[in-house]
C-alpha cells in the first residue's frame, strides 16, 4: 500500500496534502468520540507504504502542526518506511476556550492536555486525551495503514515524552518501541505536573502516580520494555532542574532493571533545534525495535 493509496478512514476530513520525500504529509479533522469535539492530526506516509507506525506526541503549547513542520523527520521516515502520527495536544474550539481557565496559562488547559483523562469538572468533559489517542486515534490510524501494536512505536518531547513513558507503562503491549526527547519524567514532583495534575485529577496526590513516569516504573514487578528506552536530553535546558528530572528517570530505570540509554548533550537547550538534531537517531531507534 503505497502513501497515495493507503485506505482513509471515511470520517477523516482532509485539511490539506503535501508531498514531502516521496511520500504524502496529511493534515486530517475528524469527530471524536471520547473527546466529544472534533480534533486535528497530521500524518505522513512513506512512498512505499508503512512498514511500522511511529506516534509523535508534542510538548506544551503544540499542535499537530508543530513537530510536523519544525522537526524535519520526514526524510528519514521515508528511507526506513515508518508513517508518523502527529495528534493534537488537546481539544480545541469554542466549547473549549468557553471553559473558564481553559486559556488563561500556557502550562494548563488549551494545548496542555497532558495525555491523561481527567477526573475533575470541567476538564473531565472533553480532556480525554488518553483515551482518544489509545481508544481511538491510534486504532483508527493502525487499520487505516495495516498495521498493528507489533509494529507501533510512541516517542515524543517534553509533555509528550511524559505521555509517551507513561502511555507506555500504563497499556503494556500497545507499543513495541519507547524513546523521549527531555521528558517531563517525574510530574508529581516538579510545577509542569503538579499544576496538570492538581487541576485535572485533583488535589489529592494519591491518583497522581499512576500518570508519573518514575513512579509507575517503581511499581513494575517486570522490565516493561525489554528492547530498551532512548531518551535525549539537553543540558543547556533551561527547565532541565526545575521541571524534567531525568536522574530520577534514570534511577527508577536502574531500580527495576529497565534498560535506559540517557544521552546528555552539552549545550543544547529545549526546542525544536535540539528535537530536529537527534529527531533521526529516535526514527532509527523505532525502526531496529520495529524490526524495518
Amino acid at each position: 500500500m503505497t502513501a497515495t493509496t493507503m485506505d482513509t478512514t471515511r470520517d477523516w476530513e482532509l485539511l490539506s496534502e503535501h508531498r514531502s520525500f516521496g511520500g504524502v504529509q496529511r493534515f486530517h479533522r475528524h469527530e471524536s468520540t471520547e473527546i466529544g469535539l472534533p480534533m486535528r492530526f497530521a500524518l505522513f506516509v512513506p512512498p512505499s507504504g508503512a512498514k511500522g507506525l511511529l506516534v509523535f506526541l508534542a510538548g506544551l503549547t503544540c499542535t499537530e502542526e508543530t513537530f510536523t513542520m519544525k522537526a524535519g523527520a520526514q526524510r528519514r521516515a521515508a528511507e526506513l518506511g515508518l508513517a508518523l502520527l502527529m495528534p493534537d495536544t488537546s481539544p480545541r474550539g469554542e466549547a473549549v476556550t468557553a471553559i473558564p481557565g481553559a486559556s488563561d496559562a500556557w502550562d494548563f488547559g488549551l494545548g496542555a492536555g497532558f495525555y491523561l483523562d481527567a477526573t475533575q469538572a470541567p476538564w473531565a468533559r472533553h480532556w480525554r486525551m488518553e483515551s482518544y489517542l489509545m481508544k481511538e486515534l491510534i486504532p483508527q490510524v493502525q487499520r487505516a495503514l495495516g498495521l498493528d501494536r507489533a509494529r507501533t512505536g510512541v516517542f515524543g518531547h517534553s509533555m509528550g515524552g511524559h505521555g509517551a513513558l507513561t502511555l507506555a507503562l500504563r497499556h503494556p503491549g500497545a507499543f513495541a518501541s519507547l524513546s523521549a526527547i527531555a521528558p517531563i519524567a517525574a510530574p508529581s514532583r516538579c510545577p509542569w505536573g503538579e499544576k496538570a495534575f492538581t487541576g485535572y485529577l485533583g488535589a489529592d496526590r494519591e491518583a497522581w502516580p499512576a500518570h508519573d513516569a518514575c513512579a509507575l516504573l517503581e511499581r513494575q514487578t517486570s522490565v516493561p520494555c525489554p528492547a530498551g528506552v532512548l531518551v535525549d536530553q539537553g543540558l543547556s535546558d533551561k527547565f532541565l532542574a526545575e521541571q524534567l528530572y531525568p536522574e530520577a528517570l534514570e534511577s527508577a530505570c536502574a531500580l527495576i532493571g529497565q534498560p535506559l540509554t540517557l544521552r546528555r548533550h552539552e549545550g543544547y537547550d529545549h526546542g525544536y533545534y535540539f528535537i530536529a538534531s537527534v529527531v533521526d537517531d529516535h526514527l532509527t531507534h523505532h525502526a531496529q525495535r520495529l524490526g524495518l
